[in-house]
């Protein structure tokens, strides 16, 4: 089994307490350095292999979102922070998970599992992907694929500016599709980064097309956002 390496970034010594109390709980886990500044740890995401970030949002000097927004190149990222209000703007910079303090171990576990799955299928995840139309075979970028829906025996994959008809189940796209993408409904697979807002139980796009959260789904989106 292979040990993830992380850090946290966070101003508060109870929380730092907190981490690392459930760190000697989980044996692929090691924390190899604390800060209690995000400007401090530029160096060692500079100079060695970091798999994730354990990140809080409300720090002195920079804070932590605005840090992200400085990285070139960024680890994985889970934020821990007592502010709910910043979940999708963090999602929006592709962070792994949201944990709300307090949390919980088997919450915090549950956070690094995702890393730890998120990396695995990154590791043999593909930046595009080849769906049938008519008698062609395209390659799409999957950054350039806002939603796919189900449509039939079809699915209908949603770009900026049109759709492409494809013979294929939603379920098997589900199985391909890497973490940026999010089943919400039995008929709807979106992109997250193409999210505007969630407001009850309904997401908005950035291209203005809204789409129901299924019921059976609720959970997953409210633990997302």
């Amino acid at each position: 089994m292979n040990t993830l390496k992380a850090i946290i970034i966070d101003d508060e010594p109870l929380a730092h307490n907190v981490i690392l109390k459930y760190e000697s709980e989980i044996p692929f886990l090691e924390i190899v350095d604390q800060f209690y500044r995000a400007t401090d740890a530029y160096e060692i995401l500079s100079k060695q292999k970091i798999d994730f970030m354990l990140l809080d949002i409300n720090m002195p000097v920079l804070k932590g979102l605005d840090f992200l927004r400085t990285l070139d190149h960024k680890p994985e990222v889970i934020i821990t922070s007592a502010y709910e209000e910043y979940a999708l703007e963090g999602f929006e910079l592709q962070v792994t998970d949201y944990l709300l303090k307090p949390f919980r171990f088997e919450r915090f576990l549950k956070a690094v599992n995702l890393v730890r799955s998120k990396i695995s299928k990154n590791q043999n995840s593909p930046e595009n992907i080849f769906i049938k139309v008519d008698k062609k075979q395209i390659q799409l970028r999957l950054c350039e694929i806002q939603y796919l829906e189900s449509y039939g025996n079809y699915v209908k994959v949603w770009t900026q500016d049109q759709f492409y008809l494809t013979p294929r189940t939603l379920s098997s796209f589900e199985k391909e599709l890497d973490h940026k993408f999010q089943r919400i409904h039995k008929s709807y697979i979106v992109q997250k980064t193409f999210i505007k807002h969630v407001e009850g139980n309904m997401i908005t796009l950035r291209n203005g097309n809204t789409i129901t959260i299924g019921k059976s789904y609720r959970s997953i989106v409210k633990d997302l956002f």
